[in-house]
């Protein structure tokens, strides 16, 4: 089983479309995928149907049974979407209260990777949708996965919110001791403007080293499968970000192929 974690401390720049597309694009090709939503604000949970103020399992229940040592499986916080071979660990707004109760408690940085071990044998991909700030669920996701994908719209702000990302994933790097492949995907792209092909050209100029070569485009039809609550490879399987994110998910793949091969 693969983790891959979508992070970035900013808002707005395509977290949730990245993870809720490669999602469907997985799920299309009959594999088993999980869905993580770590944001208190719930945006993934809502997506695929579910109420964060109301859902029940999840997230948030999957850390207070670790805080309170009870032995759980952590299969009971999984849910089932209408969506063939896709499932979700919805997030709760009750999530927004973990760092104030469990931040300095020790252990409980590694809550998600624990989990994810019991539940290998039952998916093939689990992505995490992250919270755009540092706290205990991000550093639990950065803790978990395998590969951390890093959405940026191509815009300057965007850039400068990618900066502090890398910032904050090196000093974890460190802090731990571990070693994490990380891939900066454009997102929200307009050919048409020269702030995004600026953007792209800086992206690329200052951060080649993990950066995909190809880009997300501005896609109406995300908007449209998001108000659906339909994953897009779903709702429009030929639609052009979905073409886009189908590359990406062929890349990730391919790299892993090499990582394998080479280990």
């Amino acid at each position: 089983m693969r983790v891959w974690a979508v992070a970035n401390q900013k808002g707005g720049v395509g977290k949730t479309t990245t993870a809720v597309t490669l999602g469907g694009l997985l799920a299309a090709r009959n594999r088993e995928t999980l869905l993580v939503d770590l944001d208190p604000h719930g945006s993934l949970t809502v997506y695929l149907g579910l109420d964060p103020e109301q859902v029940t399992g999840g997230v948030y229940e999957l850390f207070q049974r670790a805080a309170s040592g009870a032995r759980a499986d952590p299969g009971e916080s999984v849910l089932a979407t209408r969506f063939d071979h896709l499932h979700i660990m919805p997030a709760s707004t009750a999530m927004a209260t973990l760092d104030r109760q469990l931040g300095t408690r020790e252990g409980m940085g590694l809550v998600l990777k624990r989990a994810m071990a019991s539940l290998t044998a039952r998916f093939d991909t689990v992505i995490m949708d992250c919270p755009p700030m540092l706290g205990v669920l991000m550093v639990n996701a950065l803790a978990a996965c395998d590969r951390l994908l890093i959405p940026v719209q191509t815009e300057f702000l965007a850039i400068k919110g990618l900066e502090r990302m890398l910032h904050t994933l090196d000093m974890i790097r460190h802090s731990r001791g571990m070693r994490l492949d990380s891939v900066v995907v454009p997102t929200l792209f307009d050919r048409r403007t020269r702030a995004s092909t600026r953007s792209l050209r800086k992206l690329r100029d200052e951060h080649a080293d993990n950066l995909w070569e190809g880009v997300v485009p501005v896609d109406t039809r995300f908007r449209e499968a998001s108000t659906a609550g339909v994953p897009l490879p779903q709702m429009s399987p030929d639609a052009r970000g979905v073409e886009a994110y189908a590359r990406l998910l062929r890349y990730l793949e391919d790299n892993d192929e090499a990582h394998r091969a080479a280990s």
